[in-house]
């Protein structure tokens, strides 16, 4: 059969880990890309050996050779590129967060119903190998019923290429001119930093409501429906003027069980963490009734010598090696999630529906801090 053909709006960072996805199938391409910078459409092309460039967003949406479409904008763009598309016809991957609000997510889940395409929420950690074998372990029984979940979070700074112009921030102490520890992580253009730093553009904070709707998603995928929602969310300056949302702590309760969760982030501008994507620790511990789980890695490699899944059961320690644990394998089982769920006809694993329940979850937990009380999610409904 012919291949379907894909393309990918907006060549920034993260697009390069999209690419991979199309590898190898016998039954999807990545078609094309479009960038608001032509030159830097044409690059990306070059790079990965993609056959076509668009000149617009509407060019992409006239063609009718492509299939579907992974929107890599900016959060405010979501819902009306998300409309375009599904009206066009195609299937639709828009990057996390879903949308700004609610309502936007009602109007993007009515669109892909209306025009009868797939609309899928792409967020790589429930994809993450090693969590999915945590995942299963915990529905074998491993460490009997879960009795509550703690996230640990921590962004390093320290020889970081994530942040631009870091070379500038490390010369502000001797100590830190002092310190014998190569470069870490990968560039970040400072086009696709600052505008995660600007309220109206991302709809929250980089820490709790961007990259935290991957921890959001971990946390619906492992037990199910949330109920309520208390949060600590406080700022630090990251340039003169500009702040973003951290530290914070951030607790929750499941519905239907007497189960908790704590989620707690943090910074270390001063601390050293190896990888090649961000420079972020993070470590997830599951508690049961007969043992323990532990999740780490995902995108940094700071306890390198300890295995991405260890379970304590029985008074013993094991440790589970031997899963793919690169952060670039969950970037590849989401966009196969994708493709396949257009080919069976099945929803992908975080739908419309379910990607509107983790938006619901994030804005809980901003609100309970600015309103310095718990939130039930039922109560955003209003």
């Amino acid at each position: 059969m012919d291949k379907m053909k894909f393309v990918l709006v907006g060549c920034g960072r993260i697009a390069t880990l999209h690419v991979a996805g199309y590898q190898n199938r016998e039954d999807a391409v990545l078609w094309g890309v479009f960038d608001k910078n032509e030159q830097t459409a044409k690059q990306f092309a070059a790079e990965f050996g993609v056959p076509k460039v668009y000149d617009s967003y509407e060019s992409v949406l006239a063609d009718p050779e492509v299939t579907g479409v992974e929107l890599l904008v900016p959060h405010h763009l979501h819902c009306e590129m998300t409309i375009a598309a599904c009206r066009a016809k195609k299937h639709v991957s828009v990057q996390k967060p879903m949308a700004l609000c609610l309502s936007e997510c009602d109007k993007m889940i009515a669109a892909a119903k209306e025009n009868g395409v797939v609309l899928k929420v792409f967020e790589n950690f429930v994809h993450y190998p090693p969590y999915l074998l945590l995942k299963r372990m915990i529905e074998q029984g491993e460490i009997g019923s879960v009795q509550g979940i703690r996230y640990k979070m921590c962004n390093a700074s320290l020889n970081s290429d994530n942040i631009p112009d870091m070379d500038q921030h490390e010369k502000n102490t001797e100590e830190d001119k002092n310190v014998n520890c190569p470069r870490t992580g990968w560039k970040v253009d400072i086009s696709s930093w600052l505008w995660r730093l600007n309220g109206s553009l991302c709809g929250g904070g980089p820490a709790v409501f961007d990259d935290g709707y991957h921890k959001f998603s971990l946390f619906l995928d492992l037990l199910g429906t949330v109920e309520k929602v208390t949060a600590w969310i406080d700022e630090t300056p990251v340039i003169p003027g500009v702040n973003q949302d951290l530290p914070a702590v951030i607790m929750w309760k499941y519905a239907d069980k007497k189960v908790y969760g704590v989620w707690d982030i943090t910074s270390a501008p001063e601390m050293y963490v190896k990888g090649k994507y961000y420079t972020c620790d993070e470590r997830m511990e599951v508690t049961g009734t007969r043992g323990v789980l532990w999740l780490t890695r995902c995108s940094a490699e700071m306890l390198e010598d300890v295995a991405p899944v260890v379970l304590y059961r029985d008074g013993k320690i094991t440790q589970y090696w031997d899963v793919p644990h690169d952060w670039q394998d969950a970037f590849i089982h989401s966009t196969h999630d994708f493709i396949e769920s257009i080919r069976d006809g099945r929803e992908p694993l975080l739908s419309g529906e379910r990607g509107r329940e983790v938006l619901a979850f994030a804005l809980a937990a901003i609100s309970s801090s600015q309103q310095k009380k718990e939130i039930y999610i039922n109560e955003l409904e209003g």
